[in-house]
């Protein structure tokens, strides 16, 4: 049975402050914060619940435990093939989700930020990366198409490739020069970081911000990529090899 980080049985948490600042965190710290259904279905909620919250400003995606906001899918998850497809339908919606959001997001990138939680973090507006950052697309070292729709946006078309094709391990300092993050705060104040640019940008109108956030998504088609991007992964899963799974 995976690991819950909640007592409750929750494996996420979600709240507002006055400033319309709306915080998830990922509550997996056993598990590195491994994504597996469970996440995927309460984050989706928490997206859906802060998308129909007017008060709601800005969102920030974080985690309790600053060595990581993520490792990536959970592949201890015992699943069948039905459940298989679904996870990475939720993944796919998931993404959607963060692109979509109409507010401005925020992800806060401490330590391990792998696979499922990288690809979290660039469908965020922005990013506060924590020092001990550990950032990777491993797509191409576990044959996964996922990670050009939404990184070309982010960093440009050589960085991606550079980021995609070699799968390579980035640290803060390299995930700064190529545009990963836009600043770099202690591991153990990255979220506090975070929630204050948070509470900058909810300063301001939310509908001139809104509306720029708009405009910047209509020019650049990132949402329309970002959804043709995850019906490739869901079929892939579907009628491919599919993510691997560490039970035989």
């Amino acid at each position: 049975m995976s690991d819950n980080g909640g007592q409750d049985g929750t494996v996420t948490s979600y709240r507002v402050d006055e400033q319309g600042v709306a915080l998830i965190r990922l509550e997996r710290p056993k598990a590195r914060n491994a994504i597996d259904t469970q996440m995927l279905v309460e984050m989706l909620e928490h997206l859906a619940v802060a998308r129909a919250d007017e008060a709601t400003r800005v969102l920030v995606v974080s985690s309790s435990d600053q060595m990581g906001l993520s490792a990536g899918a959970d592949v201890k998850e015992d699943l069948d093939e039905e459940g298989k497809v679904r996870r990475m339908q939720l993944f796919a919606d998931l993404y959607d989700a963060v692109v979509g959001f109409p507010k401005p997001t925020i992800a806060v990138c401490h330590g391990d930020v792998v696979g499922g939680g990288a690809e979290i973090a660039i469908g965020c507006d922005l990013r506060v990366g924590g020092a001990n950052l550990r950032m990777r697309f491993p797509g191409a070292a576990l044959g996964v198409p996922v990670g050009p729709a939404r990184l070309v946006t982010l960093c440009g078309l050589a960085a991606a490739k550079y980021l995609l094709l070699t799968s390579r391990t980035v640290g803060a300092d390299e995930a700064l020069r190529l545009g990963l993050i836009n600043r770099v705060a202690p591991a153990a104040s990255t979220e506090d970081a975070a929630l204050e640019l948070a509470a900058a940008v909810a300063a301001h109108p939310p509908e001139a911000v809104a509306r720029l956030k708009q405009m910047l998504h209509q020019w650049d088609d990132v949402e329309g990529r970002s959804t043709r991007e995850g019906e490739g992964q869901v079929e892939w899963q579907r009628s491919g090899p599919g993510l691997p799974s560490s039970k035989p």
